[in-house]
């Protein structure tokens, strides 16, 4: 075992301890906790100032040498209907990366989500800088700014991610979109500086969809996605 894998094991554990340290019991929320972020996030998708994703990061894998290339019709089986929008975007992103696979891009963007959505709640600026745009980026900073000037705290606990589906593909000037929907449970409840709940409800499980779009550089080395805009879904 060379001293990468030893330290690519070592930030798996620590990303794994971390989430779980944050995870709780299946309680309620009356607000999606990134519904002001998204009122000062454009979402326009400008990627000219990609940052890699760690930790969590989408990345793709290594293609396999003795994978036989799948039949068009066949290509995207169980993510995309044959002829449709989606299939004809996600053959873009593959002609443009030949190491692209749809399944574990899902994956990824799942646990990029849970990262995001829980560094935002906790105000973690680090994990949110190496995982957003600059542009959403400063969405979500003013927002905590916001709360941390009024003395507020956010606690937000994942019940279960119950579905991710890829809904939107394309490459444009080689830099590869992604946008997938996620169906989510969880609770938020924002408290004073008194520790008094002003939002939210401790009991009361909210479903939440949200819409997130990802890009990267197929034109760089870096395997990585870039969260470059949200919306809530519907």
């Amino acid at each position: 075992m060379d001293i990468y894998t030893i330290i690519f094991l070592a930030l798996a554990v620590f990303i794994f301890l971390r989430l779980r340290s944050v995870l709780g019991q299946r309680t309620g929320s009356e607000q999606p906790p990134l519904n002001h972020a998204r009122d000062l996030i454009r979402g326009t998708g400008d990627t000219n100032n990609v940052i890699p994703m760690q930790g969590a990061a989408v990345v793709q894998p290594q293609p396999s040498p003795q994978a036989e290339p799948a039949e068009p019709h066949e290509r995207w089986k169980g993510v995309a209907e044959p002829g449709s929008d989606l299939a004809k975007g996600l053959d873009e992103v593959i002609a443009s990366d030949s190491s692209f696979n749809a399944q574990h891009f899902v994956s990824g963007a799942k646990g990029a989500y849970e990262m995001i959505v829980l560094a935002f709640a906790n105000g973690d600026r680090r994990t949110l800088k190496d995982l957003l745009s600059p542009e959403v980026y400063e969405g979500f900073d003013a927002v905590i700014k916001g709360r941390e000037q009024r003395g507020e705290k956010v606690e937000t606990r994942f019940a279960s991610i119950d579905k991710a589906e890829l809904v939107g593909a394309g490459v444009r000037d080689k830099v590869a979109q992604l946008t997938v929907r996620f169906h989510s449970q969880m609770i938020s409840v924002t408290r004073d500086e008194d520790g008094a709940i002003i939002d939210g409800t401790p009991e009361k499980l909210t479903d939440v969809t949200d819409v997130w779009t990802f890009s990267r550089d197929v034109s760089s080395r870096d395997p990585n996605w870039k969260l470059v805009g949200t919306e809530s879904g519907h």
